[in-house]
């Protein structure tokens, strides 16, 4: 992914989440601009399942951790939020734990920006890139 971004690592904890997406107005969705790639997937639990906004689909990993998502954009793009939705309930120990954010200019230099431990998260988890809370 390329971004730019905030210097160094930043950590936190995110303990929460609702089933109502809430985005400021002078945010937009970029997620359609990028190339999107996962690690490994089960089969019709792919990129499309991952990105079609119907709650009840998603993506499953069929391999060895770590499970990825890449995003990469065809030019540098400034990225203030990145939104998933997750939900411990349904899937237990298929709930990631931990998310970690890495931008650069190619998959061979990306340097980790943010990580956030995820503790039994049910509903939209927002993970901030430039310091503000979008809520």
């Amino acid at each position: 992914m390329a971004t730019e971004s905030s210097e160094g690592e930043d950590e936190g904890k995110i303990t929460g989440g609702n089933k109502h997406l809430v985005i400021e107005d002078d945010l937009r969705e970029m997620g359609k601009k990028a190339a999107w790639s996962v690690s490994s997937c089960k089969p019709g639990n792919g990129i499309s399942s991952l990105r079609d906004d119907n709650l009840d689909t998603y993506w499953q990993s069929d391999g060895a951790q770590p499970h990825l998502v890449n995003i990469q954009f065809q030019k540098k793009v400034k990225l203030q939020l990145v939104v998933l939705y997750v939900d411990f309930k349904l899937d237990e120990s298929y709930t990631p734990s931990k998310i970690s954010i890495r931008a650069g200019d190619g998959f061979h230099n990306l340097k980790e920006i943010k990580t956030m431990e995820l503790v039994k998260p049910t509903g939209w988890v927002y993970l901030s890139l430039s310091g503000n809370d979008p809520r």
